[in-house]
């Protein structure tokens, strides 16, 4: 039997908007994840910190705000700091021509408004499988 796949979700920056991480958050866990929801208001380092205290095998961020081009490399750089390579995945209001500048970042799944429960858990366990 293999472990579950360990998520840590987060909101980064001053988004205050977390009903659809908390759905995606239910939709993981009854998809047989593990959830460790940081919740609102994170910072890239606060990030970082999680994800060595919870030993996560994918980062999934949430983001609203429009500052996906910033606060992602920066919980990515966060996490390099830390030695840490463990995947990120992004969800949110992400224009498609911010893409290539966030995969070029490092994230490696970008979900956007509507993504169906199969799509969400086949990216996380997609990003897991890079990990291992």
């Amino acid at each position: 039997m293999t472990a579950p796949v360990r998520v840590l979700l987060a909101k980064v920056g001053l988004d205050g908007h977390d009903r659809g991480l908390r759905v995606i958050a239910r939709m993981l866990r009854d998809g047989g994840c593990e959830v460790v929801y940081a919740g609102l208001r994170q910072t890239p380092a606060m990030i970082a910190a999680t994800v060595v205290q919870e030993d996560v095998d994918v980062v999934g961020i949430s983001l609203h705000n429009g500052g996906h081009l910033t606060l992602v490399p920066d919980v990515i750089a966060a996490l390099r700091s830390q030695g840490l390579d463990t995947p990120v995945v992004i969800g949110g209001i992400i224009p498609d021509r911010d893409l290539p500048a966030l995969t070029e970042a490092g994230v490696v799944a970008v979900l956007g408004p509507g993504a169906s429960e199969d799509e969400v858990l086949t990216a996380i366990r997609q990003a897991a499988e890079q990990s291992n």
